[in-house]
């Protein structure tokens, strides 16, 4: 975390009926520290920055993002909803605790229980995705990084403050939500589009949690499109970069990479059925 993040955050303290212990992690307009109760019972606590405050479009986003969570949280591999609420001019969400690290950081350092568990890992993250989509929404910002691993292996979907509902066709959204490098073609183009988009996103975060690139590399979003595009300018199939990849979890990740999300994964359901197929578990 940069030093504007955590002075941006504030100090540990007395935060009404919580003590907030420790800054857990740091986002664009958001910060999680780990606190406690009177009978010591401990949460992640979420509260929105003060610098968000009057931003309407951050406050709607983060309770947007409550919401939802509060609606799909009933699944081992998403995090829990404990409940929200308001302290001063503080908007805060209490979820539960784990010790765990996103995937991201875990991936850099080469971390043991990462690589030992990875078809796990990645089975977990498709049954997280699955459940968010049969509960009728879309993550719209699934990545590594909004993936955390505890230290017994299990896995927890988080941050869905630009999750959607999930449309019966596919739909245009006025403010395109996402990271450019995990967004599907459909999206960088802003054309109509649906919970595919999350399959292409877990093709873009497996092939990366597994070769340690991205699929489609780019500076800006118009590179990045150009390369999802046009295959032939430096795409690289997964087996070349990592030999250990079964065949048949790369032509999942493949599956989930098609430029047509007519050709991808149609739920995520069959996907997690080829990758249990392809990793034997």
């Amino acid at each position: 975390m940069s030093q504007s993040e955590l002075e941006a955050a504030g100090s540990p303290g007395q935060f009404g009926p919580f003590y907030l212990q420790e800054l857990i992690a740091s986002g664009g307009m958001a910060d999680i520290w780990l606190a406690t109760n009177s009978k010591g019972e401990t949460f992640a606590l979420r509260r929105l920055r003060d610098s968000s405050l009057l931003n309407f479009k951050a406050r709607k986003r983060f309770l947007r993002g409550c919401r939802i969570l509060s609606e799909i949280h009933g699944h081992e591999n998403v995090i829990s909803y404990i409940g929200q609420g308001k302290i001063g001019k503080w908007l805060y969400m209490l979820m539960e605790y784990v010790e765990a690290s996103n995937l991201k950081v875990l991936a850099a350092r080469d971390d043991v229980v990462f690589q030992e568990n990875i078809c796990n890992i990645l089975i977990d993250m498709a049954r997280g995705l699955e459940h968010i989509h049969d509960s009728g929404y879309m993550h719209l910002d699934f990545k590594p990084e909004n993936v955390l691993l505890t230290r017994n292996a299990s896995v927890r979907l988080v941050d869905f403050d630009l999750a959607q509902p999930r449309p019966e066709v596919p739909k245009k959204s006025p403010d395109n939500p996402g990271t450019p490098a995990y967004m599907a073609p459909e999206q960088l183009l802003r054309k109509p589009f649906d919970h595919r988009a999350d399959v292409f996103a877990f093709g873009v975060s497996a092939y990366e949690l597994l070769t340690g690139r991205k699929p489609f590399g780019g500076d800006s979003p118009d590179e990045i499109l150009r390369r999802q595009l046009d295959r032939s300018i430096d795409f690289v199939p997964p087996r070349e970069l990592n030999a250990d990849i079964p065949a048949g979890l790369e032509r999942a990740i493949l599956k989930c990479l098609e430029r047509d999300m007519e050709k991808r994964y149609p739920v995520v359901s069959v996907l997690v059925h080829d990758l249990q197929t392809a990793l034997y578990v």
